[in-house]
């Protein structure tokens, strides 16, 4: 099994580009666009690297956008091959990126050298955004390349993120944008007591339950149904983090 998508996944592989180093990811693809006619932009923001590169000036922008970081290895000794050694075994490959996201982006640049060499004065622009900032705190990297580029007013038209979201085989499933977010902050207040005297008190817990309860209720008529599943609401996949603080809800376990 050989391919220059595979050849280049692999090479990209071999760097330990641990969030939210690129570990030089980004130099090996901006070395085959540059060739190409690409013009090249690297965004460095504190730790994080990124890289902007764009093909023709016309509108409209079509990008490629992804990550070149990886999240962590965990206990090596449940890996059965070096995860920053990519491994083909029985038509797969095993690694860290394979899936996420180390492959698409290969396919991204092969792609784009496959078609930039066929058609070179093509019509609108092509462009890649890639960051090193996906899988940790995600603050300086698309985020910040995207700010930058809309400061001097250039806009995407149409983005492709090649995160893994196939299900049984490859492409089997695309998803049409995805879910945003979004984060605030519940302030309980109760009234300590004593357990004799629990009339006196307030536990936050119980006044909590409402309000969860009244979120999760909540619903967007503005989504369609038959498109996209409800973030909120009943058997939906949404995480939600609570965190209980001692300064704000002012109580404490008694006994009797």
């Amino acid at each position: 099994m050989s391919s220059a998508t595979l050849e280049l996944v692999q090479q990209m592989m071999r760097r330990r580009s641990v969030t939210p180093d690129d570990a030089g990811c980004q130099e090996i693809i901006a070395r085959r666009l540059k060739p190409l006619g690409f013009a090249l932009e690297s965004m460095r923001c504190g730790e994080v690297s990124n890289l902007w590169a764009r093909h023709g000036q016309a509108k409209p922008v079509l990008c490629f956008a992804g990550h070149t970081d990886v999240v962590p290895t965990g206990p090596l000794e449940q890996w059965l091959s070096d995860p920053f050694e990519p491994s083909l075994r029985e038509g797969r490959l095993y690694g860290r990126g394979a899936a996420d996201m180390k492959s698409s982006i290969a396919a991204f640049v092969c792609a784009a050298e496959e078609f930039v060499a066929a058609h070179p004065q093509h019509q609108g622009s092509i462009a890649l955004l890639l960051t090193s900032d996906e899988e940790g705190a995600a603050v300086d990297g698309t985020v910040r390349v995207v700010e930058k580029l809309k400061a001097r007013g250039e806009l995407l038209d149409y983005c492709i993120v090649g995160e893994p979201t196939s299900v049984n085989k490859l492409g089997d499933m695309i998803k049409n944008g995805r879910r945003g977010s979004l984060s605030g902050t519940l302030v309980i207040k109760g009234v300590q007591g004593h357990v004799a005297y629990p009339h006196l008190a307030k536990n936050p817990v119980h006044l909590a339950a409402p309000a969860l309860a009244a979120l999760i209720a909540q619903t967007d008529d503005r989504i369609d149904r038959t498109q996209i599943e409800p973030t909120l609401g009943g058997g939906s996949h949404a995480r939600r983090q609570v965190r209980v603080r001692r300064d704000h809800h002012r109580w404490r376990p008694v006994r009797a």
